[in-house]
């Protein structure tokens, strides 16, 4: 592989593109992992009962916010 290409402006679009895809891959894990803990008590049936649904809800919401919080920060850091 010439070694120019690794430096390519469309190679690098990529990876970037990868990256986040990882990114947003691992905070849906960690936002099921956790919001399913807590909202989720017995076992699961067929559907979710109403206080489920709304906890989940609930928690992927605060979840999102947070997260989007802290990539802020963390941008005005830079």
């Amino acid at each position: 592989m010439d070694p120019s290409a690794l430096q390519s402006p469309e190679l690098q679009n990529f990876l970037n593109q990868e990256k986040e895809r990882a990114m947003i891959n691992e905070m849906v894990g960690k936002l099921t992992s956790a919001c399913w803990d807590k909202c989720i008590t017995g076992t699961p049936g067929s559907k979710f009962s109403s206080s489920e649904a709304s906890c989940l809800t609930n928690c992927a919401q605060r979840y999102m916010e947070l997260s989007m919080i802290i990539v802020k920060r963390f941008q005005n850091m830079q």
